[in-house]
């Protein structure tokens, strides 16, 4: 594992977006490895030349995870619509569309809300960061396909660990529910997302002073 200054990650996804191409960077990780907040910080960085898009939006609806009897394991591989986003990533990779409206998952409401980010044809850099950008199944298997680069983002298991009870609390969790998730569920997850760290075009762990959280 190699640590990387917030700069030089920056600068790695702005030499992606520099000939105007679209090009699409993917970041993975476990949950509570900080994917979103680095994902955030690249596309604050670039501007009006990068967007983010979550492979989060694409969780299934409460409704239907009731249905499937899935509600309990909301998160694992199975709980996401996969087809779905790879279609997402096919339509914005041509750049044929003037804009492509995508979802945005709300935390605080624990739903997706549709056509919330709005992609134009002339951003070169899509940035997706999600879980399963890299799991080798029959479900998955197509993803790493329409991405360009991956980086697995890895604080170090101490650090995940205290993230993800922390992000739990954070939204409505006692202590004691908060510590039985993240090494339940959220664990079983974690454990198939580290299989697929050797898949990675890069493995990073933070050492700017911003740290993702």
């Amino acid at each position: 594992m190699t640590g990387y200054r917030l700069a030089e990650l920056i600068e790695a996804a702005e030499r992606l977006a520099a000939d105007g191409q679209r090009r699409i960077l993917g970041i993975t990780g476990a949950p509570g490895a900080g994917k979103s907040t680095l994902a955030q910080q690249i596309t604050e960085a670039l501007g009006d030349r990068a967007v983010l898009v979550g492979l989060d939006s694409f969780h299934l609806s409460n409704a239907e995870l009731h249905r499937l009897g899935r509600h309990a394991r909301k998160g694992a591989a199975d709980t996401f619509d996969a087809a779905g986003y790879q279609n997402l990533l096919r339509r914005l990779r041509p750049q044929t569309d003037e804009i492509v409206y995508a979802a945005e998952f709300d935390r605080s409401l624990e739903e997706s809300i549709a056509c919330t980010v709005p992609v134009r044809r002339e951003t070169p850099l899509i940035v997706t960061e999600g879980n399963y950008l890299l799991v080798d199944d029959d479900r998955w298997r197509a993803t790493a396909d329409l991405i360009d680069e991956v980086w697995y983002v890895d604080p170090g298991e101490e650090t995940r660990m205290e993230r993800l009870i922390a992000r739990h609390m954070r939204f409505g969790r006692s202590k004691d529910e908060a510590y039985a998730r993240s090494h339940g569920s959220d664990q079983r997850n974690a454990e198939l997302i580290a299989s697929t760290r050797p898949l990675a075009d890069r493995v990073v762990q933070i050492i700017s002073e911003r740290e993702p959280a």
